[in-house]
């Protein structure tokens, strides 16, 4: 009974061991089998067949393994696919992208020729980087416009107008791609999810409005904001649908985000100084919340921990730092002046954010005529897209941000499209002028619509939590189906936002072809003046001119708008006495005149007329005609000699040319030309047009060019 009474009692025993059962009184219970093999026996056979330990897989190994999840990671995905949209967005950019540039020869000409200048000074005499070979007597030229000053790595590959035009046109394709990058991040870091932050991405890069900026890389180049605050967002482990959360701060994000930012603000002005404004407000926010969460929490302390404070106040310094240098150049510049006028001028109405661009293929007839009645409608067809709207107006009410940040994403979307008026709301008395009416004209800001980028970011967002939303209560309503999951049409019904604002952003950019480098280019050296000259066309030449870098009078895009009117103006008659002397004043010692594009220009017939008594020389090249005026003059001017009439004003001199963005007023800020006149909304206007001999593209042209 005893030992029954132990064994019944016994409630120690391991889980593993079993429990014998009570034996009857007198039975001898079985010894259990010994588990260790006796020392003395031989090695048991069937170890053989056991389960031996898995060998660490080495460096090698263990490097492909990380370097394959990369190559499949969210962001990977993501960014295969941001190009291959990006490629459709701007088809047909990299059909002959040596060959062409992307709608019209006026700003990507220019631009193209500021990233290759920014990339050869930087690698032969960096001290010089401001002072270009173009507006030649013009101090700090290169800070007449946006810099672009980021995109210098790549100026440094390639020589000669066909690597500009070629870099050019993969950069456009690129800064659409990081459009896409870029806002996908932001959105997914907020919280959305994977559908409503592709549909945010695409309604931001594809909006409408962007495609009446399409021969702007400046503006194009906006991607690195939203990827900025995506870093600085995840770097201090805060979402809007999840808050801050302590363990997932990481201080190497946060010094990426200040990085890019950095970079974006080099871009330009325009987009930076805006960029800046809202760096600021961010700043100040963490300023007030981060000791009201150490006050308040004590059991969370420290809030941000000494690496991320450390990288917060060394970040905003490197991008001040980085912008004010910048900024030097543009202070000393000739557009010094307040640009209060052109801001005016160029203030869109409300009615502009209903009004798509000539540019969309979907909106381009349809909105002919109220397009029509805008004073500048490159700058003022402000559509972000009819059905980014309605995606954001259901998500004020179906989302899944809270009430309180639906309407604080309200407040602000309210306060970017008054800023967006500029004047045209209470004269911009207490909202534009205030902020950014005081600045220099040189640094850009006086076209307020471009602000329509963080209006199209706000919708963006709310548009992303409608869809998201949509998205979580149809993956609940699957749950209750068999098999536990959304079937095909319920799937496809969730990518039809997707596809409308992708089909809403098709665009009808033109794409003309770039005229051949004169040979002559290559050779003839500065200082010199190019002829024909004008607004469009001294655009061209400075692209032309990225083969020798030489130094040339011609310059369009800038701030020195008096100072080339009056070049044009005095250099109509050449060759004759006055335009000779007025060029020697200049430290202009060469004329080049291009024979193939004089045609319907006063210097039709200059190539013809005799200098034997101007004290000049002329050589003919095989496309055109250099003159040299090093040659004292010997004789007084003949007043009856050919070419000292009244000549028509040259094509590009007028009031406004037929790009947007290339006339005297408003295209240079702070300088009015006395007399002007601004056209009235709905006008006729005419615009001269420079000829370039036009050259079809075959194929097989590309693919020598790509050989060679």
């Amino acid at each position: 009974m005893a030992a029954a009474a132990g064994v019944h009692g016994s409630t120690s025993a391991p889980s593993d061991v079993a429990v014998l059962p009570a034996a009857a009184p007198g039975v001898k219970l079985k010894e259990p089998l010994p588990s260790d093999r006796p020392a003395h026996a031989p090695p048991d056979p069937w170890k053989a067949f056991a389960a031996t330990a898995e060998r660490p897989p080495g460096r090698i190994r263990r490097g492909i393994r990380a370097v394959g999840r990369g190559l499949i990671h969210e962001y990977a995905v993501v960014t295969y696919i941001a190009l291959a949209i990006a490629v459709a967005l701007t088809w047909p950019t990299l059909q002959y992208p040596l060959h062409t540039l992307p709608q019209d020869l006026g700003d990507p000409a220019r631009q193209a020729w500021q990233i290759a200048w920014g990339g050869h000074i930087l690698l032969t005499d960096p001290v010089q980087l401001w002072q270009s070979n173009a507006f030649f007597n013009e101090p700090n030229s290169f800070a007449f416009g946006d810099s672009l000053l980021g995109y210098a790595p790549a100026g440094m590959l390639g020589e000669g107008p066909l690597a500009a035009t070629l870099r050019y046109n993969i950069l456009f394709v690129l800064a659409h791609a990081l459009l896409l990058i870029g806002s996908y991040a932001l959105v997914r870091q907020l919280g959305a999810g994977r559908t409503g932050a592709a549909v945010a991405a695409v309604a931001f890069a594809a909006a409408p409005w962007r495609l009446a900026q399409e021969g702007h890389l400046d503006i194009i180049s906006a991607g690195g904001i939203p990827l900025a605050l995506a870093m600085l967002a995840r770097g201090h482990g805060w979402s809007m649908r999840r808050g801050f959360r302590r363990k997932h701060r990481n201080a190497g994000w946060a010094a990426a985000g200040w990085l890019v930012a950095a970079w974006q603000v080099s871009l330009g002005f325009s987009l930076g100084l805006p960029f800046l404004g809202v760096l600021g407000l961010i700043l100040l926010v963490l300023l007030v919340r981060v000791p009201i969460r150490w006050w308040r929490r004590p059991a969370e302390r420290p809030v941000l921990g000494w690496r991320l404070l450390v990288t917060d106040v060394l970040g905003p310094l490197i991008v001040v730092g980085i912008a004010a240098l910048i900024a030097l150049p543009y202070f000393k510049s000739s557009g010094t002046a307040t640009a209060t006028a052109e801001i005016k001028f160029f203030s869109p109405p409300l009615r502009s954010l209903l009004i798509g661009p000539a540019e969309s293929r979907i909106w381009s007839g349809a909105h002919a005529v109220p397009r029509s009645s805008l004073t500048w409608p490159a700058e003022m067809s402000l559509l972000p897209g009819f059905v980014l709207y309605a995606l954001a107006l259901a998500g004020l009410a179906f989302s899944i941000w809270t009430l309180w940040q639906r309407l604080f994403l309200l407040a602000g979307l309210a306060a970017t499209i008054i800023l967006t008026l500029g004047t045209n709301f209470f004269d911009g008395k207490w909202t534009y002028l205030p902020l950014f009416g005081h600045l220099p004209a040189s640094l850009g800001t006086r076209i307020p619509g471009r602000l329509m980028l963080w209006v199209t970011l706000l919708l963006a967002v709310l548009a992303a939590g409608a869809v998201a939303e949509f998205v979580r209560r149809a993956d609940h309503w699957a749950e209750q189906r068999i098999p536990p999951w959304p079937g095909p049409w319920l799937r496809t019904a969730t990518l039809i936002p997707l596809v409308l604002v992708l089909v809403e952003g098709w665009n009808s950019t033109a794409h003309p072809v770039v005229p051949d480098q004169p040979s002559a280019m290559r050779t003839v050296t500065g200082p010199m003046l190019v002829l024909p000259t004008a607004e469009l066309t001294d655009q061209m030449t400075m692209l032309w001119s990225t083969t020798r870098f030489q130094e040339i009078a011609n310059g369009s895009g800038g701030f020195a708008a008096g100072r080339q009117a009056d070049l044009r103006r005095n250099a109509t008659t050449f060759p004759d006495q006055a335009s000779v002397d007025y060029l020697r004043t200049q430290g202009i010692t060469t004329v080049l005149l291009l024979r193939d594009y004089v045609a319907g220009t006063p210097w039709e017939r200059a190539g013809d007329i005799p200098v034997d008594s101007l004290g000049i020389t002329r050589e003919d090249l095989d496309d055109a005609v250099l003159f040299r005026l090093t040659q004292p003059t010997t004789q007084p001017t003949d007043p009856t000699q050919p070419g000292q009439g009244t000549s028509p004003t040259q094509p590009g001199q007028g009031t406004f040319p037929t790009q947007p963005g290339q006339g005297t007023f408003p295209t240079q800020p702070g300088e009015v030309i006395p007399g002007q006149t601004l056209p009235q909304p709905g006008a006729e206007q005419t615009f001269p047009t420079p000829t370039f001999p036009t050259r079809t593209i075959q194929p097989t042209v590309q693919a020598q060019a790509l050989t060679k």
